[in-house]
């Protein structure tokens, strides 16, 4: 099986992977994972896959994925989302962002950037479910 960051050989998201996926194979040599929690029925969502996956075609080390909060929520647990898309990223199993977030490329951007070179720090007002989801699928 690839890993995580491997592209997939078929389909449009060939790097943005399902966060099943993610979970069966944890991206724990990843400088950053970067998950979007949506769901299918959200028009912003559908907007912000194609967003994900220039990002993720332009930063193969990160690793980029998918979470339908309906569709995989088992692997999501008890994560609140009361708005989409939603932004979890991550590294190493310690939460670094938590938030709601738009299909502004520049600006998922620049969070993307800033947050691969960060220092590991958890916030103390991120979810305490965010850390036990950070810590399974990294």
């Amino acid at each position: 099986m690839p890993s995580p960051a491997t592209p997939a050989q078929s389909g449009a998201s060939a790097r943005v992977v399902p966060v099943s996926r993610l979970a069966a194979q944890p991206a724990a040599n990843a400088p950053l994972v970067v998950l979007a929690l949506c769901a299918q029925w959200c028009g912003t969502c559908r907007e912000f896959r194609s967003t994900l996956e220039r990002l993720a075609e332009a930063r193969h080390d990160i690793v980029f994925a998918w979470a339908d909060v309906e569709d995989d929520a088992e692997l999501v647990g008890d994560l609140d989302v009361e708005n989409f898309p939603t932004l979890a990223l991550f590294r190493a199993g310690v939460a670094l962002h938590y938030g709601v977030s738009l299909p502004h490329e520049s600006v998922v951007a620049r969070l993307v950037e800033t947050l691969a070179t960060a220092t590991e720090r958890t916030s103390p007002e991120l979810p305490t479910e965010l850390g036990e989801l950070a810590r399974r699928l990294s």
